[in-house]
């Protein structure tokens, strides 16, 4: 990794956590649509993949994903009308959270069926290799939604046709307020139906962001698709209505210590390489600018209900 992408990875980081940060306090004033989804934790994990990627790649995230939104040119204003629900925002006041696409962005929309994405992104893979195109998919699973039928439905058929996919999986922890050994067997590497494997630190920025090379290559060289595992862990509730109260204080601290953000500073500080010092504090300053933009935007008219969805 270069200079440039580690300051472009850092900032990436840096706008998710803060960006959820401030859509917490605008949660708990009450003013969002719906619940809060954090990635408090892993914010390693969604960006350093994402930016691993070609320009002519596609993504589709996960509500944990936002960083990998931001990668591709998703603004935080979006982020704010989006979960306010505001006529301006992506989706006009129909989805709350991240549940929005982007075809421009290379970005597919998001949603709550978990494990969905998954045959959905083999079918865009499958689509690349039909058109004879160097391209790549990518999307992230969760430890509970890898043990969806979908996923392993997705995944079988990527690995028979040797589709160029990488499914991202988020080890962290939890599903919800159930820990993985109570509801899977075995590690969730082993759950890859074939696929080459790799496992690594997902609270280390660098080594995932290498791996996410290393398996963009893998699949256009033609070998098939990847079961990217990044160990991390969600220090948050599975949303801001989630007090967590299931999760041991100790575990949370052990965790906290290896906090993604800290760790990639000290990184690049041992190769000379420093964030401006007055990113956060310029950060924070438009990131109150646009929730205020979004606040001030207008609600959906009740007549434009209908107005971009399918009825018979």
């Amino acid at each position: 990794m270069d200079r440039d992408t580690a300051l472009r990875l850092h900032e990436a980081m840096l706008l998710t956590r803060l960006t959820e940060e401030r859509l917490v306090k605008l949660f708990r004033q009450g003013q969002t649509l719906g619940s809060v989804y954090r990635s408090l934790g892993q914010e390693a994990t969604a960006c350093a993949t994402a930016m691993a990627l070609g320009p002519d790649d596609v993504i589709a995230p996960m509500i944990r994903n936002l960083g990998s939104m931001f990668v591709r040119g998703a603004t935080p204003l979006e982020i704010f009308l989006q979960y306010l629900g505001r006529a301006t925002g992506p989706t006009g006041g129909r989805e709350h959270n991240n549940h929005f696409g982007s075809v421009e962005r290379g970005i597919l929309a998001p949603t709550s069926m978990l494990g969905a994405l998954i045959p959905v992104m083999a079918g865009v893979a499958l689509s690349f290799r039909q058109k004879g195109e160097a391209r790549v998919a990518m999307t992230w699973i969760g430890d509970g939604g890898s043990s969806t039928g979908a996923f392993y439905e997705g995944l079988n058929f990527a690995v028979v046709q040797r589709l160029p996919l990488i499914v991202v999986g988020e080890s962290n922890g939890y599903a919800f307020s159930t820990p993985p050994d109570r509801q899977m067997a075995g590690r969730m590497s082993a759950r890859s139906q074939g696929a080459f494997t790799l496992t690594v630190d997902g609270n280390e920025a660098a080594e995932v962001h290498a791996a996410s090379i290393q398996a963009r290559q893998h699949c256009l060289e033609g070998k098939g698709p990847v079961f990217l595992v990044c160990e991390t862990f969600r220090r948050s509730g599975h949303a801001e209505h989630d007090d967590q109260r299931y999760v041991d204080p100790q575990l949370l601290a052990h965790w906290a210590a290896k906090d993604p953000l800290p760790r990639f500073e000290t990184w690049m500080a041992h190769r000379g390489w420093h964030p401006d010092p007055d990113l956060s504090s310029r950060m924070e300053a438009n990131l109150l600018a646009a929730a205020e933009q979004a606040l001030a935007a207008p609600w959906p008219e009740p007549a434009d209900l209908k107005a971009g969805t399918f009825s018979r």
